[in-house]
């Protein structure tokens, strides 16, 4: 049964990433980083609503782990996207 729930879920975190993929790509704005971004929003939703009531299993908590890590690069980018849009000036 725990098998078939991480089944579910990861056949729920597919189908949402490649329905970004092809809502992104039918816009015309398909890049790495709101890929990125939108499989993070996807995973972290997925979890909250896939969360159970009693016991947590220790897959879904290493899960945070990945999401830990996909906050700092979600930072990242948007450092990233701030110093491209600031003038230069600004950091001299």
């Amino acid at each position: 049964m725990a098998l078939q729930r991480r089944i579910r879920f990861i056949h729920g975190q597919l189908a949402w990433m490649v329905a970004t993929v092809l809502v992104l790509a039918a816009l015309g704005s398909l890049s790495y980083s709101l890929f990125f971004l939108l499989s993070l929003l996807g995973l972290v939703i997925l979890m909250e609503l896939t969360a159970p009531t009693n016991v947590s299993p220790e897959w879904r908590t290493r899960l945070r782990w990945l999401i830990v890590f996909g906050l700092v690069g979600f930072a990242y980018v948007i450092v990233r996207r701030l110093l491209e849009i600031l003038p230069p000036e600004l950091f001299a």
